[in-house]
């Protein structure tokens, strides 16, 4: 089976191409463009590199929220129009998820952080069980930093575009628990998103391509504006 999995939640656009769980091929950009400008010729490239066609793939993943607006709905539309114009299923995974799955071997509580603006974060809490595997330990929330920091009270390894910006504030508050990633883990990566997207798939947890919208957490500027009115 042949997957394709993308991630545009973030400032950063992934793709990749797997063969069961193999990765084939794999591109990220962190040029700071607008993934409408880069995720459609990179999977070109992917699929050409490969020798393949789009009809060739099985199975279409993408993240599905929390993250940015724009670039879930780019990433979201990207997969529904792949899917449906092939006819094959698609998965959503979660952007905190696919995060958290670059850290599957620590005995620290996990916490991937994406920069939510406004002084919050998107976050969930996680630990890597006895087979490495990744568990969510709490809900995906959009939440303040400092609350959430208040929080945790043992050991926590912390990472994400989030870390990267508020590494201060979590430093001061936690300088005995508080642990950073290597920049290589900052990122998701899609071959994240494809692994996780696959699990999701052999569980018959598909989207449905005509009502399924991103999870973004909270209400969008023009929706905060709507309710002001």
């Amino acid at each position: 089976m042949f997957t394709l999995a993308i991630d545009t939640s973030t400032t950063t656009a992934g793709c990749v191409l797997l063969e069961e769980e193999d990765i084939r091929a794999e591109i990220i950009i962190n040029l700071g463009l607008n993934h409408s400008a880069t995720l459609l010729p990179s999977i070109n490239h992917l699929i050409g590199l490969a020798g393949m066609k789009m009809m060739d793939i099985d199975l279409y993943a993408c993240t599905v929220g929390p993250g940015s607006f724009t670039g879930l709905r780019i990433g979201a539309s990207t997969v529904k129009g792949f899917a449906m114009a092939t006819g094959k299923p698609a998965v959503g995974v979660s952007a905190l998820d696919a995060l958290a799955f670059n850290i599957t071997n620590s005995s620290m509580l996990i916490c991937p952080m994406l920069d939510a603006k406004k002084k919050q974060v998107y976050t969930a809490l996680y630990r890597a069980n006895h087979q490495n595997h990744i568990e969510r330990v709490s809900a995906e929330k959009a939440i303040e930093v400092e609350k959430m920091l208040s929080e945790i009270h043992e050991d926590c390894i912390f990472f994400g575009d989030g870390a990267s910006v508020y590494r201060d504030a979590i430093k001061e508050a936690l300088p005995d628990h508080a642990y950073f990633t290597l920049p290589v883990h900052q990122h998701i990566r899609a071959a994240c998103v494809g692994l996780l997207g696959i699990r999701q798939f052999k569980t018959g947890n598909v989207l449905d391509l005509f009502n399924f919208t991103p999870r973004y957490l909270r209400a969008s500027e023009a929706e905060v504006k709507i309710q002001k009115e």
